[in-house]
């Protein structure tokens, strides 16, 4: 009729905690794949993009976010002046943080 529940010496009853130890063991390797796989490689990425910004001179062919393709005329602290186009009158500017990548 009654079941004797085993108490360990600070009242929890045995094997409660036992379960939560058992998988974190599978939660650490989670872990590490998660990092090895998503983590790091898009951590790389965003170095080398922020090092290609940094890098940016004059007469350099860029993709911007949203798509435009232009030529560096001009550099200044946190923008760039593009032109795009063929005429020599068509310059836009935009934010440094707007470029994804180098065009060749």
């Amino acid at each position: 009729m009654f079941e004797q529940i085993a108490y360990a010496a600070d009242g929890v009853p045995a094997g409660q905690g036992g379960s939560i130890m058992a998988f974190l063991p599978m939660y650490l390797i989670m872990f590490g794949i998660l990092y090895f796989f998503m983590i790091r490689p898009q951590q790389k990425k965003q170095k080398e993009l922020q090092n290609m910004i940094a890098n940016l001179k004059k007469g350099d062919r860029v993709i911007t976010s949203g798509g435009i393709i232009g030529v560096i005329t001009g550099i200044q602290n946190d923008y760039l002046v593009l032109k795009v186009g063929d005429s020599d009158t068509t310059k836009i500017e935009v934010l440094k943080s707007a470029i994804i990548g180098l065009r060749t």
